[in-house]
């Protein structure tokens, strides 16, 4: 159910549609919450790791942006969502009914900390998640409730999301999260306390001699070997995109 807070933001703010694939569209809030580069890289990493998995999940999936790239890349995967703000969530169904792919993709209310506890959708061969990377005590939430939740830590940060992924994925599977990249140690401590082995640590670089501000890592049940660290450089000396960026977007036809 929807709070009064959000009926208000959705009424008196312009929804848009735009290309999220070569012929996918997601509805997003012109003023709130927008898929941006995290979502890309994340789906892009993910749909190169395993582009044959029959199982997905998108933790936390908000407004549905990786949810619906990784489902169009897997044309044939059974693919799930879940998110807990119920503004987001609205959109993310309403995005897969305009794509017309509700038959194997859904969106499940709750918190993922309590939905994975009871899971019935069988093990994944891949799980996502772009957690919110602020705790609540360094940054002052935005009183869009689609903003607070996509900077805050408003219901756990990138160790809950690995203690979810862990609880869904299968034997073979693969765990693919977004994190701040100014703080590896969280995601390291997060993975082995949940069990996973982090085997890939890609840090996306904005343009040239600024720092990464975020990394995709890929993490498994199991593993063994150094952690390999990638780097991703989005925009060159010119300010152009780099080839590299280039092919993520190429990835999902755009």
């Amino acid at each position: 159910m929807q709070t009064v807070y959000e009926r208000r933001a959705v009424t008196a703010d312009e929804i848009t549609s735009d290309a999220i694939t070569a012929d996918y569209r997601i509805l997003q809030r012109r003023r709130g919450h927008r898929y941006s580069l995290d979502d890309l890289a994340t789906a892009w990493e993910a749909v190169c790791l395993k582009p044959t998995a029959e199982r997905y999940l998108d933790l936390g999936c908000g407004i549905g942006s990786v949810l619906l790239m990784v489902s169009w890349k897997l044309a044939e995967a059974r693919a799930f969502g879940i998110e807990a703000l119920a503004l987001s969530a609205d959109l993310a169904r309403r995005s897969i009914a305009i794509n017309g792919i509700g038959d194997r993709v859904s969106v499940i209310d709750g918190d993922l900390r309590d939905v994975v506890r009871s899971w019935s959708g069988g093990r994944c061969q891949l799980v996502t998640g772009t957690p919110p990377y602020l705790p609540k005590t360094d940054a002052l939430a935005s009183p869009d409730p689609q903003r607070a939740a996509a900077r805050i830590e408003l219901r756990g940060g990138v160790e809950d999301y690995l203690a979810a992924a862990a609880a869904v994925v299968s034997p073979d599977g693969r765990v693919v999260v977004c994190a701040d990249a100014r703080k590896p140690e969280r995601v390291i401590a997060g993975a082995e306390d949940a069990g996973l082995v982090p085997l890939r640590r890609r840090d996306i670089v904005p343009r040239l001699s600024a720092p990464p501000l975020l990394s995709v890592w890929v993490l498994a049940p199991s593993g063994n070997g150094p952690l390999e660290h990638l780097t991703l450089l989005v925009r060159g000396a010119d300010g152009e995109q780099t080839p590299a960026a280039r092919a993520m977007r190429r990835c999902f036809g755009l």
